[in-house]
């Protein structure tokens, strides 16, 4: 092999070691750029303003609390635990009337609001009756993110938030009594007649807003 031999050799091997290199360092970043895009796409949920009023019944309780999602991607609530229940639902309230929900959307770069007369968590077949000054632990499970335990502060019936304001006219207790009819109207026999929510001749009173809490 002549010295011009070699040197080409080594030549073409310094080249090849070169583009090797230089599509390594473009696959990083590559990589990388993808991995941040990633990232910035993923829902950063937080927890706010969370309270329990204290029950009125043995058996039920109602949960509030605010939702935040700083990442760029939307979430859902999913469902909720707690040791002192038997089972955590969902609800929605529109025009006083509460439905059972599966999820709640938590909107990317937006908030989800659980508030009187509106969406909001129902602690059922309650184990004890949660006081005022206690703190209730709850997990919050998402489509996305990782749960979330929190610690809920029980306040008094009348607790009255001062944020968040949803311009609902629909009471917590409100919500107890929707919950109690439908409870009692689905252990009712269809054959049993009818008994009026309420009475015509009843007082009219003046609807309570949200911070009626």
């Amino acid at each position: 092999m002549n010295h011009r031999t070699t040197v080409r050799r080594r030549a073409l091997a310094g080249g090849a070691l070169a583009l090797a290199t230089a599509l390594t360092l473009a696959g990083c970043d590559a990589n990388s750029g993808a991995s941040g895009t990633e990232t910035a796409k993923k829902p950063e949920i937080e927890v706010g303003g969370a309270y329990i009023p204290e029950p009125t019944m043995d058996d039920m309780a109602a949960g509030f609390f605010r939702l935040t999602n700083k990442g760029g991607a939307a979430d859902r609530l999913t469902s909720a635990t707690s040791d002192i229940a038997g089972a955590v639902t969902l609800h929605s309230t529109k025009g006083g009337v509460m439905k059972e929900q599966k999820s709640f959307d938590v909107p990317a770069d937006g908030e989800l609001v659980l508030a009187s007369g509106g969406n909001h968590l129902m602690l059922e077949e309650l184990r004890r009756k949660p006081k005022r000054g206690e703190k209730v632990a709850m997990t919050l499970h998402f489509q996305k993110s990782d749960p979330i335990t929190i610690e809920v502060p029980v306040k008094e019936a009348t607790y009255r938030p001062e944020q968040h304001d949803s311009g609902s006219k629909t009471s917590h207790d409100t919500h107890m009594s929707h919950a109690t009819h439908a409870r009692h109207m689905s252990h009712t026999s269809s054959d049993a007649p009818r008994i009026p929510h309420t009475s015509p001749n009843a007082p009219r009173t003046a609807p309570a807003s949200h911070a009626s809490h």
